[in-house]
């Protein structure tokens, strides 16, 4: 059951009224930013992540679905996800040191490279548009199946089944020996 100002919130944000980000924010920042510090135990990570968990909340506001969950579960969801996203990426900045002494990038052999190949993205946009839906969620923007799923409305079992297709039909670009 909905408290009276949870569906004002969700009807503002529905509307496209900038009104609902005030509101949520004053209902919900504290609460979010509870569970983002939780997750990055960094008080500048969490900051910055409770600020992206908004401005995502806002740019998704009109995939907000009252019957798929409750307005703080949507908000929990993503405050978590951007969390962890947060995290990873600090991380990752400092375990990924260059050795320049040490690294090999400037002797790699460029003639074995097939050049038609490189460009991933491009060979995407080739697919029809239901493969490359489903390949852009999880593969550029990181999306699980599952998430992807809830994301784009669509089944798990056709997620799952237009991956493989999508797949298949890359592999025939990046290995022509196969077809």
């Amino acid at each position: 059951m909905s408290t009276s100002i949870e569906q004002q919130i969700v009807e503002l944000l529905a509307k496209g009224d900038k009104k609902a980000l005030n509101l949520l924010y004053e209902n919900y920042a504290d609460s979010l930013y509870g569970v983002i510090l939780k997750v990055t135990t960094n008080e500048e990570l969490a900051q910055d992540a409770l600020q992206e968990t908004f401005v995502k909340v806002w740019k998704n506001s009109k995939k907000y679905d009252s019957k798929k969950a409750k307005l703080f579960t949507w908000l929990f969801r993503i405050a978590k996800n951007t969390a962890i996203d947060k995290l990873r990426s600090f991380n990752n900045r400092f375990e990924k040191e260059v050795q320049i002494d040490k690294s090999n990038v400037y002797i790699l052999p460029t003639a074995s490279l097939n050049q038609d190949v490189l460009d991933l993205k491009e060979h995407v946009a080739r697919l029809d548009e239901k493969y490359q839906i489903v390949l852009k969620a999880l593969f550029f923007e990181g999306m699980t199946q599952q998430e992807a799923s809830e994301e784009l409305d669509i089944p798990l079992g056709t997620i799952k089944s237009r991956l493989k297709i999508g797949l298949r039909e890359l592999k025939k670009v990046y290995d022509p020996e196969i077809n």
